[in-house]
């Protein structure tokens, strides 16, 4: 089945002696381990990954720790595809969606941005004037964004970083968003455009910040009892999840419910009242959280919710993954295969096409070089070093065509739409694991099934007898209007008849007198 989420997590040693972690995929629903990526030890956001797609096979980024070396995996082969010596070490990575660009920051300020499919180093740039702790692109990948110890947030445009005659403009800089006081720990990014686009940062000053990124402007505060590490931002932004450093996980409404003028129950948005505006968030949880923050119990090093919003994946310092249900807060299952190492990275995604191992169940090829064939990876080439106009004036792309669709195609990772409907279908059945028991979500999901059910057999049930009384009623109708006609006939004919009978009498008497 194609339509099958998986889990991607990074692991990293807590102690040199143990040794290298790994890159690994799991199931979501069954959390069997699908495939492991040993040789990589990548700390906390120095991991990045692109999802294989119909056409390209997808890849793995990982920035080793003390070493300015990039590992670089694809799906299709368990061992190290690639090692990239970088210019120096970085303390965070990220890609855009497409694949394109790649960023990452080092820990005197600077930021650098290839070109994946070239190595062109287009720019490098002090952007801070401490370690940069986390990069992020916006979905449509025009703008990148990066948060630093300095305690800032700044706003980078793409289209400016790679533009030759801008190399060492200083107008690259879009906007600095500089209301936090403490280092930046976490951002997360909202969906859409950039010109239409949020983003959530979090410090270590106790506040997570909501800002419109297209204005700059600081539309919400919520201030937490401890630290937050980390952010996860529902996809419908309606929701967010802030793990603090102590094991807590707040989770914050961005919409409540109020009455209006005329009593009606109306959903409004939380906050938006600029700097002033202040949500505090664990001491007073807000009204509309019943339930508390979520104790893990250890500390989070990596936090994540799944593609249909059904569970909060949570990682450890020590290696465990909980899958907590997203509604209830309960804890439906764990992963202890990785006890002993600290999770890094999470994130969830459709199970590769060309994933190793399972490569000949979704392509029906015959062996692994067909499959890369069929599925070739997106080419990463090694990065450059140093900027280099020459190469950025010749700019060689390694790129594939799309296939022409007036042509006959028969690319076996191409959905039709029946097959489609089918995936569909099972990826959003409920799971049942080996014991025979469901998870808190799957018995919410049979019980709706099982009312839905009883539903439909009162509503035949009320159809038949509905039918029934409306055959007793036409019976009735029938035979009063019967008795009636019949009453109204036998009336008028007495009538007519005592008519002819008074006209005879009186003639008799005429003709009587005369």
């Amino acid at each position: 089945m194609r339509l099958e989420e998986v889990l991607f997590c990074a692991t990293a040693p807590q102690s040199p002696e143990q040794g290298a972690g790994t890159i690994a995929l799991h199931d979501v629903q069954s959390t069997t381990l699908l495939a492991t990526f040993k040789q990589t030890s990548a700390a906390p956001r120095c991991t990045a990954v692109l999802e294989s797609s119909n056409t390209q096979g997808g890849f793995m980024l990982a920035a080793q720790p003390g070493k300015s070396l990039l590992n670089v995996y694809n799906f299709q082969k368990d061992q190290i595809a690639l090692k990239i010596v970088l210019p120096e070490k970085l303390t965070c990575i990220a890609i855009d969606k497409s694949g394109r660009y790649c960023a990452g920051g080092t820990a005197q300020g600077g930021i650098y941005l290839w070109e994946i499919a070239s190595g062109i180093l287009f720019n490098s740039w002090d952007a801070h004037y401490r370690r940069v702790n986390v990069l992020r692109f916006t979905n449509d990948g025009t703008v990148l964004i990066s948060g630093s110890e300095d305690s800032s947030v700044n706003v980078w445009i793409v289209a400016r970083l790679v533009d030759n005659e801008a190399q060492n403009d200083p107008a690259n800089l879009h906007r600095s968003l500089s209301d936090h006081t403490l280092p930046i720990t976490d951002i997360q990014c909202g969906v859409g455009a950039f010109l239409t686009c949020r983003i959530l940062t979090s410090s270590a000053d106790h506040t997570a910040k909501l800002w419109d990124l297209s204005t700059g402007t600081l539309l919400t505060t919520f201030q937490f009892p401890q630290i937050i590490a980390h952010l996860a931002w529902d996809v419908t932004e309606r929701i967010f999840f802030a793990a603090d450093i102590d094991g807590s996980i707040h989770k914050v409404h961005l919409f409540q419910q109020r009455k209006n003028a005329a009593g009606d129950m109306i959903q409004e948005a939380v906050g938006g009242g600029g700097t002033n505006d202040i949500v505090r968030v664990g001491d007073n949880e807000q009204e509309s959280q019943k339930k508390g923050p979520i104790q893990v119990g250890e500390s989070v090093s990596a936090m994540a919710i799944s593609m249909t919003s059904t569970y909060l994946i949570v990682g450890t310092s020590t290696g465990v993954i909980h899958f907590y249900d997203f509604p209830s807060h309960q804890l439906v299952r764990t992963i202890s295969t990785h006890k002993g190492f600290s999770i890094t990275h999470l994130t969830s995604f459709l199970k590769p096409l060309d994933l190793i191992g399972h490569i000949s169940l979704d392509l029906n090829v015959g062996s692994i070089s067909d499959a890369r064939d069929a599925l070739p990876a997106k080419p990463v080439q090694p990065f450059q070093r140093m900027k280099d106009s020459k190469s950025r004036e010749a700019h060689e792309v390694t790129m594939f065509l799309q296939p022409n669709p007036t042509l006959p195609q028969n690319n076996p990772a191409e959905f039709n739409y029946e097959e489609f409907l089918r995936d569909h279908a099972s990826f959003v059945r409920p799971f049942s694991d080996q014991n025979g028991s469901m998870g808190s979500s799957a018995f919410e999901s049979s019980a709706a099934n099982d009312k839905i059910s009883e539903l439909e057999a009162q509503v035949a049930q009320l159809k038949e007898q509905l039918g029934k009384a409306k055959g007793i009623n036409d019976a009735m109708w029938d035979s009063v209007v019967q008795h009636v006609m019949t009453g109204e006939n036998g009336k008028q004919d007495k009538v007519e008849s005592t008519e002819d009978g008074s006209g005879d009498s009186r003639r008799r008497k005429r003709s009587r007198g005369a």
